[in-house]
């Protein structure tokens, strides 16, 4: 560096040499493709570096909001200073005040010859050994676009005016490749996001048509003017309308995906699909994909993007069925979606945010999981905001009748016949019937039987286990939920004192009560 009494030397590239070097890089940035334009630019740098034998050459961009400078382009020679993006703007607002205000910044001995506004500038200066600095302002269109600076280290230089002008040329070739380089990004980015939306109505009328069935078995509504039934849905009435999580608790086979679509129905979300998913129909290896969705080239076989479920669900609901069969593993993340409404794609680096309601669904007892390190007990807690049980059959006895003719008119519509009655002593038998596979087995008893039945009179031929008290085919829990359920029938569920359900059953009141919650026994 040289002494302070030295008089600056002038920067006096040969004026040949330098026109070449303007003519050389204007044609080569002429056409060239928009993905190599940062390369050639810090090579350009280089050349001006050598050209004028200075010692750094940096081109800094003007952000988006035209408030900061930032260093995208830098070229130094070995040893010296590279500054990292954003450090211009956050160490010097004078110096980036006048630049954005289209003034050329040119100094000749620094810190000294600064103003003394300049004071984090001077810092700067001390800190790195910066003596002289010379940035041009550039404009693309009237806009302030970038700039182009020239450093020297080593010692301190003069700049000629009639360098300066020439220097401003060669800057606005870099200027003007940029503006084209960000247009094509824009048009890259737009054709992303095109291409983003198109997935997901693709993906989205995939779903439509494979509920298509669902939905229009679901149209008739939840059947059943039981108590049980109306107290479930005057619960489901009242969570309908909010965000709020539901969860939905009962046994296979009790109507839990109906009734997660018909809070959907009564929602404001009502006018987008219900996206389903069952988290036991899934290989643990492809459940988190289909949530989240992926990224070609995500895994071996990942051969294209995939739009996760969740992304499909924006706006609208997922029903999230079999919920206790998700793997713990993933647990975390489904926790991290209904907390923050955030997560990436299998191999992705992107954050994505929905909005979308979650129904979860389970036959699980989630709490035993939880007390056995099976289910998280934080995502617990967050599914459990509003638990509804959705009763098994056997507690509404008195709605088998018009489940029956429900499923009667469904499946006689669509084979072309007409059934204007049904067996009293055949009624009384399906009302009887204990139901282990609630309403979607009798749905499936119906269903064989307007098959085999002619016409006129409805003959159903109930299961085999229909006369027995105990059916070998049931397990344990169930034949204690039967029989629990049937003494609380008998003495009107008084579960306490004199001949209550609980001294029939020789048990504790507390314990009959616990054990009732555990079966999902509902009056």
């Amino acid at each position: 560096m040289c002494t302070p009494e030295a008089p600056p030397e002038p920067v006096t590239p040969d004026s040949l040499s330098f026109e070449r070097l303007l003519a050389d890089l204007s044609a080569q940035f002429v056409n060239l493709a928009s993905a190599k334009v940062d390369q050639e630019i810090e090579q350009s740098l280089r050349k001006i570096v050598e050209a004028m034998n200075v010692d750094r050459s940096s081109l800094l961009e003007v952000s988006e909001d035209g408030k900061e400078l930032i260093t995208t382009h830098q070229w130094a020679r070995d040893g010296l200073p590279r500054d990292p993006p954003r450090d211009v703007n956050e160490a010097t607002s004078w110096y980036t005040r006048t630049l954005l205000r289209g003034e050329t910044v040119a100094y000749s001995r620094m810190p000294e010859e600064l103003p003394d506004e300049a004071g984090p500038e001077k810092a700067y200066c001390a800190s790195t050994g910066l003596r002289s600095n010379l940035t041009i302002p550039l404009r693309v269109a009237g806009r302030p676009m970038a700039a182009l600076a020239i450093g020297c280290f080593r010692r301190e230089r003069v700049w000629p005016a009639e360098f300066i002008p020439r220097l401003r040329l060669l800057g606005e070739v870099f200027s003007n490749a940029l503006v084209r380089r960000n247009q094509a990004m824009s048009v890259e980015r737009a054709l992303a996001e095109v291409r983003e939306l198109k997935g997901r109505l693709e993906e989205e009328n995939r779903y439509l048509r494979r509920e298509i069935d669902a939905t229009a078995r679901a149209r008739g509504g939840i059947v059943g003017e039981s108590a049980a039934i109306k107290e479930v849905l005057a619960r489901a009435a009242q969570v309908a309308d909010t965000d709020a999580t539901v969860l939905l608790l009962g046994e296979t086979g009790t109507g839990k995906e109906l009734m997660a679509r018909t809070i959907h129905g009564a929602s404001a979300r009502r006018d987008r699909l219900m996206v389903q998913v069952n988290c036991a129909a899934l290989p643990p290896t492809l459940i988190e994909a289909e949530l989240f969705g992926r990224e070609r080239g995500a895994y071996t076989g990942a051969l294209a993007r995939q739009v996760g479920r969740f992304e499909v669900a924006d706006g609208s609901t997922i029903f999230l069925d079999e919920i206790g069969d998700l793997p713990l593993e993933l647990q975390a993340k489904l926790l991290h979606v209904l907390e923050r409404g955030e997560f990436e794609r299998l191999g992705g680096p992107r954050t994505i945010r929905v909005d979308a309601r979650v129904i979860a669904a389970t036959n699980r007892d989630l709490a035993a999981m939880v007390r056995d390190g099976k289910f998280r007990e934080d995502l617990f807690y967050r599914l459990n905001v509003f638990p509804i049980t959705v009763p098994p059959l056997r507690a509404r006895h008195g709605d088998v009748p018009l489940l029956v003719w429900a499923f009667v008119r469904e499946f006689a519509a669509a084979q072309g016949k007409t059934f204007e009655q049904i067996g009293r002593r055949t009624m009384e038998a399906l009302a009887r019937y204990a139901w282990p596979g609630n309403v979607r087995e009798l749905r499936n008893v119906v269903e064989r039987a307007v098959i085999l039945s002619p016409g006129g009179t409805l003959s159903v031929e109930l299961p085999t286990s229909a006369d027995q008290s105990t059916p070998t085919e049931m397990t344990l829990e169930a034949v204690q939920r039967q029989h629990i359920a049937a003494v609380l029938d008998e003495v009107r569920w008084r579960i306490r004192g004199e001949d209550g359900a609980a001294q029939r059953l020789g048990l504790k009141p507390s314990t009959l009560e616990s054990r009732i919650r555990k079966l999902g026994i509902t009056r």
